[in-house]
């Protein structure tokens, strides 16, 4: 059989990716370097380093839902990224089932050909014996089966130039001391020839499964199962990873589908306690109980191991390479217990603090962020000393642009700056949770209500900028909403003072859990699948951090912008002073922020006149870096760099030029071009403003004012969690109010709907109501 293979190996083109001669070879200078083998991985971000995993595919995974054949699709999708990876450099060995139901298969289609025959020849006759198909024996159907779920592995895997092996084991092989060797230096070899090794206990000949208790210990275990085969395997092929797919999620601390069963993402040897466990899947011998002491023992011979869903439609096509990419699929077993809660348990704790907040009097609420206020200035000094820790460390590193670092770096002005806007937010916190919006008597003694009340858990992504801890902090206790804080790594020491701070002001309430920094080695992309969990996601920093998130965020609103190309658009009739003034500010001032200009629109008429001349030796003497839009170029004989696209924000002293007809023509071209965050029309023709105010479809829209203005704090929010370009909910800088929705609340006196009916009692009245004064002491039911 292996003869075969080889032979079927050299066939393959010389010239095939990763092989000389016809024989193949591993890239190794693109292969995982592994780690020494004897403890298993710490963390999920560490398996990317993996070089030699086992991958199980359990009964469930590898047959149909009949039990009778095997799923062919997601066996295909399951063998191309085991391929994908094999020819990363890895080295890849699957345990397997799905001989017997392969077998099944066949042997029924054999009987029911035989029967069809004898009642062909015995027709009339009461002769013919009942064959049930109930009966068939399993290690009848294993040995029908081996040979076509080989045949099928191999087809397969030769799509992607990659060869296979078989390997049929029993107990024996593990217990003699020379068989074991024998299996060691075989798939080692194999191994070394770039091959993968495709195991299954030989259950042609395996007498049946008995209840034993001998996963207690390294040099004791018995192949009952495919889960004690693969953690065998793997141990004694010293693997770095074992994938153990399932039809489960991973593993529950209840049996799934109970009320309170929920995922474990990570498990530890000393949880087995905490575990319920239910019953077995459809097919296979063995269940969770099975894999779980199956995984703790390959855990103890330093492997680690990964329990997954390998027949979800919607992630199998990627199950595999996500684990081994180090991403939160399933549960991963760890020896290692971190010192903190989870980002789970984080987010239970501050939405329970969070409902504790919201029900605070609003007078409480203030009282915290002005306390945190204080603590701003009293604190200054260890907090500047942290923020120079980050500093240095980053300007030694040098991985940090010059916009970043200013982001960064951390000075008296500016925390005095941030007090001042808490102290505007905390006078802003008396009446927004429970006010009332609208009040309408539906009926005598029946009144309904609609009022504020926060949005629940946040979710505050932010790169190197550690003044937005504070700011976010404040805002989310105004609005009585839960708050998951996620800093760069840059600015880690200043981040963990003032979030002691954020907890020292919540104290004051007995909230303290209300506000979580997230330390841990989450990944972003992790953390933005929790959508049981978070309800708004918010990213503060670049536009390619904002669309990473936006396309990770699973059943999660984001809110926010990935893009901020803003416009200035000077009309013929502008004033000269206030054109080199807001186009200076709007694109000198700060190049880095999303309210920077990124294109300047020009009225044709403005073209060869002294305006025109004096913006071109105001950038040149500010060095901005102009390219022409294609109009621009067509005016002049020496352009400037022709722009390579009107659909770029530069971030930095550059900027685009563009010339144009017209008021509408320029708003046409935002429309095409922008990105519906801030843009500007300077002109002294009030019809032609108020035009543009109404036409332009932006989230800030301004007249004869520079681009820089969108912002929290310029429109007296106190301070901004982002600027929102979306249709719905909050847009534009997203202070206080855009972090409240709200509910209805109906008072009655014993109603039912029947009183309104054609041949009820009661009429509807729908009077309109004044509205009042924030509900003291509203409680979210969030």
């Amino acid at each position: 059989m292996l003869l075969q293979r080889l032979t079927l190996c050299s066939r393959i083109p010389s010239g095939s990716p990763g092989r000389v001669g016809g024989l193949l070879t591993r890239p190794l200078t693109q292969a995982p370097q592994g780690r020494a083998h004897g403890s298993s991985f710490a963390h999920r971000g560490e398996l990317r380093l993996a070089k030699r995993i086992v991958v199980k595919l359990g009964s469930a995974v590898v047959t149909r839902g009949d039990e009778c054949g095997l799923a062919l699709g997601r066996l295909a999708s399951i063998v191309e990224q085991v391929a994908m990876l094999q020819n990363q450099g890895r080295e890849m060995m699957i345990v397997t089932s799905g001989a017997v139901a392969f077998g099944k298969q066949r042997l029924r289609h054999e009987i029911l050909l035989s029967q069809s025959v004898r009642q062909a020849l015995h027709s009339g006759h009461n002769q013919l014996k009942d064959m049930s198909l109930s009966v068939l024996e399993a290690r009848a159907c294993a040995a029908a089966g081996q040979s076509g779920l080989m045949a099928l592995y191999e087809a397969m895997f030769t799509q992607y130039s990659t060869c296979t092996a078989q390997i049929l084991v029993t107990n024996l092989d593990f217990h003699d001391d020379q068989k074991r060797q024998n299996l060691n230096s075989t798939l080692q070899e194999l191994l070394r020839m770039n091959i993968v090794p495709i195991i299954n206990t030989n259950d042609a000949v395996v007498p049946p499964p008995e209840p034993n208790s001998d996963l207690q210990g390294v040099n004791v275990i018995s192949i009952k199962d495919n889960d004690s085969l693969a953690a065998r395997l793997a141990v004694e092929m010293k693997a770095d990873l074992l994938i153990a797919l399932s039809d489960v999620e991973g593993l529950y601390n209840s049996p799934p589908g109970t009320d309170d069963a929920k995922l474990i993402d990570i498990f530890y040897p000393g949880d087995q306690q905490s575990i319920t466990y239910g019953t077995k899947s459809r097919v296979g011998i063995g269940g969770m109980e099975a894999k779980v002491k199956a995984a703790l023992w390959a855990l103890q011979g330093g492997t680690s191991v990964v329990i997954a869903n390998g027949t979800n439609p919607k992630v199998t096509g990627h199950v595999i390479t996500d684990i081994v990419e180090g991403k939160k699929v399933g549960t991963f077993f760890s020896e290692i217990k971190p010192a903190g809660p989870t980002v789970e348990q984080q987010t239970e704790m501050a939405r329970n603090s969070g409902r504790t907040l919201a029900s605070l009097h609003p007078d409480q609420r203030s009282e915290i962020i002005c306390h945190l206020a204080d603590l701003l200035t009293e604190k200054k000094d260890e907090i500047l000393a942290a923020n120079k820790m980050d500093t240095d460390l980053a300007v030694n590193a040098g991985r940090l642009p010059t916009a970043m670092l200013k982001r960064l770096s951390l000075s008296p002005s500016k925390l005095n700056s941030l007090a001042i806007g808490l102290r505007q937010i905390a006078e802003a916190a008396q009446d927004s949770v429970g006010r009332v919006l609208r009040r309408t008597r539906v009926a005598h003694n029946l009144e309904l209500e609609q009022i504020t009340v926060p949005i629940g858990v946040l979710l505050v992504i932010f790169e190197a900028r550690p003044d937005c801890l504070p700011q976010v902090s404040a805002l989310s206790i105004a609005s009585g909403n839960a708050l998951l804080l996620k800093g760069g790594k840059e600015a880690a020491n200043t981040n963990r003072v003032l979030h002691q701070l954020v907890q020292e002001a919540l104290s004051m309430h007995g909230v303290t859990e209300a506000v979580q920094l997230v330390s841990t080695r989450e990944e972003v992309g992790d953390l933005c699948r929790l959508d049981k969990m978070i309800d708004l996601i918010i990213p503060r920093g670049s536009s390619q951090l904002v669309r990473d998130i936006q396309r990770a965020a699973k059943g999660i609103p984001v809110l926010g912008h990935s893009e901020g190309i803003c416009h200035v658009y000077v009309d013929a009739e502008a004033s000269i002073d206030k054109v080199i003034k807001i186009v200076r500010d709007s694109k000198c001032d700060y190049p880095a922020a999303c309210n920077a200009m990124e294109t300047l629109l020009i009225h044709r008429d403005i073209l060869r006149t002294p305006l025109f001349d004096q913006i071109i030796d105001m950038l040149r003497t500010e060095r901005v870096k102009i390219h022409a839009g294609p109009r621009f170029t067509s005016y002049l004989t020496f352009s400037p760099s022709e722009a390579k696209s009107l659909r770029t924000e530069y971030s930095d002293l550059e900027c685009c030029m563009e010339v144009v007809d017209s008021m509408h023509e320029a708003v046409d071209h935002i429309h095409k071009y922008g990105s519906s965050h801030t843009d500007v029309i300077i002109t002294e023709n009030e019809d032609t403003a108020e035009q543009f105010l109404q036409q332009l479809d932006s989230a800030c829209v301004f007249w004869n004012a520079s681009s820089r203005f969108a912002d929290g704090y310029r429109f007296g929010l106190g301070a901004e969690v982002g600027i929102s370009t979306a249709r719905i909910h909050a847009r534009g800088p997203v202070g206080l109010e855009g972090l409240l929705t709200t509910k209805w609340v109906l008072r009655g006196d014993g109603h039912t709907a029947a009183d309104f009916s054609e041949h009820g009692t009661m009429k509807f009245l729908h009077e309109n109501l004044p509205v009042g004064q924030p509900l003291a002491g509203h409680r979210d039911s969030n």
